[in-house]
């Protein structure tokens, strides 16, 4: 698995020239909320989630989300986080290559904590005016995380230049799905 990581990276920096911005359609600059859920081999979870994202460079752009999550059928909870940065190059009219990495961390009730690191690449596009999509492959492994390759796919329908939905679904290898679906700000 720790092949996987370096082969992700290295094909992210294998296809990124460094002078590039953003395709036409695509901001990095929003802030997001909305219902998550996670669906894994135990019990199910749900709850709610927020999240934001800042183009600190027309090519970098810093992220973090956080979502709070009730375990079905017990009185357990969780919190998850993912802090990290990203560089976006386009590489078509509409459509960016994107790279991220990230720290993740998962608290849950009773002092149950782990954490570690994702990193991915894949593209995002605009593929109409008010419609936009992303596809993402990536690798998450950390202590109490075994390390397991994932595929991520998300879309956002704009209802304005500024007001939007998003959905984002993250199918990690071992058996988890995590997905969320809310309303989305972007200037």
């Amino acid at each position: 698995m720790k092949r996987l990581a370096l082969a992700i990276a290295l094909s992210c920096a294998a296809a990124v020239p460094f002078t590039a911005a953003a395709a036409d359609g695509i901001s990095y600059n929003h802030v997001q909320g909305g219902y998550v859920a996670t669906n894994s081999n135990g019990p199910d979870a749900d709850g709610w989630g927020l999240g934001a994202s800042v183009a600190v460079h027309p090519n970098v752009h810093l992220f973090a989300n956080y979502a709070r999550q009730d375990i079905k059928h017990t009185a357990f909870d969780f919190d998850q986080w993912r802090v990290g940065g990203g560089y976006n190059t386009q590489i078509g009219s509409n459509t960016d290559f994107v790279a991220n990495v990230a720290y993740e961390r998962v608290s849950a009730g009773g002092g149950v904590n782990a954490d570690g690191y994702s990193i991915e690449g894949g593209v995002r596009s605009a593929l109409a005016p008010r419609f936009e999509g992303y596809a993402m492959v990536g690798y998450l492994d950390g202590n109490h995380l075994k390390g397991e390759p994932y595929g991520r796919l998300g879309a956002t329908a704009k209802f304005s230049p500024n007001w939007g939905v998003n959905a984002d679904v993250r199918i990690i290898n071992g058996g988890t799905t995590e997905w969320s679906v809310g309303p989305r700000y972007t200037w």
